[in-house]
């Protein structure tokens, strides 16, 4: 019996200096997001928005203990991202390509605060492309009414492959993968944009498509042949095109030593 005690203390022991020095509950929800996004939830299309769940806790409000942490809205993104990347199969093209991907610039507008033991969801999508970078957009929804309490733009570089090659991959997979299950409709390429809140578009998919990976629009029946990157590649939001601008300049103002 001692020596049971004895081992019970020294796994609580490990434990809790695994938890001040590693942080271990997020290690192990990051495992659990990779899991249910590789092996249970459905796979989505690279133009779809894919969400996930999130409560706000006690460790994760602040000093007031009136609001979750500013902070913790990107840590939330982590999870957001994971999720995204394995349902729509992102991560593995870019590595597949011998490519990599990390964050390299984010920003974030607060509309009203997160509550403690509050629920909310966090809506991702894609809202362009270019070169070198994609552009994503993260969205914390509140369950009940769907309002939003924020939005969050985050560019993602990726190096060593072109990030036009990535999409350009995961577009003709996608299209030929919905074509071979579908009778052709004659309908042409080109598809209306869809206007979402705020004021940034998506091309490819209407609103009520997001999550389930499924769309009954006459646009994704298309005739068995590949569509074109550009067709389907969202226009330029201003908005967007202003923070791009913004970055390019604080890069030229780093490299030059200011």
């Amino acid at each position: 019996m001692e020596e049971l005690c004895y081992v019970v203390l020294s796994c609580l022991l490990v434990i809790v200096v695994l938890y001040g020095l590693l942080e271990l509950h997020y290690f192990l929800r990051m495992c659990l997001c990779v899991v249910l996004a590789r092996f249970v939830k459905r796979r989505c299309h690279i133009l779809d928005s894919t969400t996930v769940n999130g409560l706000c806790l006690s460790n994760d409000v602040d000093t007031l203990l009136y609001h979750m942490n500013n902070a913790r809205y990107f840590r939330e993104l982590d999870f957001a991202r994971v999720d995204f990347y394995e349902r729509t199969k992102l991560y593995r093209t870019i590595t597949g390509l011998g490519g990599s991907v990390f964050q390299g610039a984010a920003t974030i507008r607060y509309r009203r605060f997160i509550r403690p033991f509050h629920r909310f969801n966090i809506v991702s999508r894609i809202i362009y492309w270019d070169e070198q970078s994609l552009f994503m957009e993260h969205r914390f929804v509140r369950p009940s009414d769907k309002f939003v309490h924020c939005i969050a733009i985050c560019r993602q570089r990726v190096i060593d492959v072109s990030m036009e090659t990535v999409m350009s991959a995961l577009l003709n997979a996608a299209t030929s993968s919905r074509a071979s299950v579908t009778t052709p409709l004659p309908v042409p390429l080109s598809s209306p944009t869809s206007q979402q809140p705020g004021g940034i578009t998506n091309p490819a998919m209407e609103p009520s498509h997001a999550e389930n990976g499924h769309a009954h629009s006459q646009q994704l029946q298309q005739p068995q042949q590949v569509f074109s990157t550009v067709k389907l590649k969202p226009p330029l939001p201003p908005e967007l095109g202003k923070w791009i601008e913004y970055n390019d300049m604080s890069s030229k103002n780093l490299r030059s030593g200011c």
